[in-house]
Parts: C-alpha cells; structure tokens; sequence
C-alpha cells in the first residue's frame, strides 16, 4: 500500500505544496476539512498530516488548536513555508477586467491591500486551489483566484499578477503529525508542544506559569480555547523551546502539572532552522 500524507485542500493548495516539498516519497492525499486531514492519519489512510497553524500576515488558522488534542495525534516536525500567492484568472482574462477574486480567508487577508487597490471584490471560499478550480469551472473572465502557481498548472489559468502578498516575510508554519509519537533527541535544538487546563482558582494561570520564567525557559505560544462548551476552566496550547528532559523544562512543566487538573505533552520534535534565521 502507498504511503501519504494528509492535507487540507485540494492539489495545488499551499499545505500540498508544503507536504510534497518535506515528504516527496509520499503521495498527497487532498481532504476537506482539517478534521479529515486528522481523521486520515488516526484511522490510517494517511501516515502522516500536514496542517497549517499560523502565519506571519494573518496569524493563526482558526478552528486547527482545538482539534490537537481532540485529535490523539503526536506533532513530530515542524515546517517553515514562504507563502506566494499568484492572482490567476482564465486565459482571456486581463487583470484591468477583474471585478471579484475568489480564495481562501487568510490568503485574502495576506493579500488585502493590494486586491483593494485593483478595485475588486474579495470572495471567501474554502481553500485556494478551490478558488482556482471554481474560477476555471466559472468560466468568467471577470472573476479571478489567489492561488499556487502549481493551482494555474493544474487548472489551466494564467498568472495575471505574481507574488502579490501585502508582505514579503509571509510565511506559513506547519505542523506535521502522525499517530505514533517520535520524540526529538536531546541533543537537538527542539520545540515541545502540549495542552493543559489549570485549576479553577485564583491566579492559577499565574501560578501555573511561574515555573517557565524562573527556570529561563522560552515560551513562544499560549493560546487558550473553551473545551466542551463549559466556561468554567479554559484549555491551553502551550510550545516552549527545549526538551522535557533538560532540568530547566522538566522542572517547569512538574511545576505546571501542579496547578493543573491535566497536562499532556503532545510532541518534542526538532526546531525548523527558520528560527535561527
């Protein structure tokens, strides 16, 4: 049976891009939504999934934290992609002609001011080459995509207007995950990721969080979200960089599970070199 890899979309999306470009030997399996793209990996279509979770124009992918933990899945990698989003339309399209650009919500945000100054209409669909194949589909010479220029390849569109994103730096995160944990050595420069609900007390957070400080260690995400739709006690997705076996990090996350009814560490995987850039 053929190896894959998951990924939200449909070929020619960015997380197709960024999947072909880390595992080549792997073939790219296209689903719907990132549930799916989950849902491939724990019920073994897929050996591994590539999930967008952030970038560096937009911020962070909506709905992508909550599902980690749901998931049961373990982060083994991650991925620093520069994003360059194309303006597509038909083959008879001109750029002057455009009145709508169909794409996914962060791509028209990465690329909001310049699609203001061409005057179109931004229209959300549900991913980027989506766009491209709605367009092609469409017919409409007026209506055009932000998408890949392998999306142009794939539906036969032209580029009208290339690397049009607001900002040079953008650059999407990836995480890759997989259903059986694959721990970074300690000898490697690497990130550890995990969940957490702490104790619905006074200052818990605080208290929680004390350790990481005191113990110098660098925390470089926290983002919290209602689990189960109780309002009582909020979870946190946490990334920090270092291994749970260095003192400084093991003494911190003791400290954590103290002031926390759970804790759950959900991958120690190697740092992109993007970091160090």
């Amino acid at each position: 049976m053929t190896e894959c890899i998951s990924f939200q979309g449909e070929p020619g999306a960015n997380s197709h891009i960024a999947a072909h470009e880390a595992y080549p030997d792997l073939v790219a399996l296209p689903c719907a939504s990132f549930e799916d793209a989950f849902a491939a990996v724990s019920e073994g279509q897929a050996r591994y999934a590539m999930i967008p979770v952030e970038n560096s124009v937009a911020g962070r992918v909506a709905d992508v934290h909550h599902l980690i933990p749901e998931s049961g899945l373990f982060i083994i990698a991650e991925r620093f992609v520069p994003i360059r989003h194309q303006l597509l339309g038909l083959k008879n399209a001109t750029l002057d002609g455009l009145t709508h650009v169909r794409s996914h919500p962060q791509a028209l945000g990465q690329c909001r001011k310049q699609l203001r100054d061409l005057g179109v209409v931004a229209v959300k669909t549900a991913d980027t080459a989506g766009a491209a194949r709605e367009i092609a589909e469409l017919g409409d010479a007026k209506v055009g995509a932000l998408a890949s220029s392998l999306a142009a390849e794939i539906y036969g569109l032209q580029v009208l207007k290339a690397d049009i994103a607001d900002a040079a730096h953008n650059t999407t995160r990836f995480l890759v995950f997989s259903r059986d944990e694959q721990r970074a050595s300690i000898e490697t420069p690497c990130m550890t990721s995990f969940v957490f609900r702490v104790r619905n007390v006074p200052a818990a957070l605080y208290k929680a969080l004390g350790g990481f400080a005191t113990n110098g260690m660098n925390m470089t995400k926290l983002e919290s979200y209602i689990e189960g739709g109780a309002f009582s006690a909020a979870m946190f997705f946490c990334e920090v960089e270092g291994h749970p076996e260095q003192p400084g990090l093991r003494l911190a996350l003791e400290e954590l599970a103290f002031f926390s009814t759970s804790l759950k560490v959900v991958g120690v995987y190697p740092a992109d070199p993007f970091r160090r850039m």
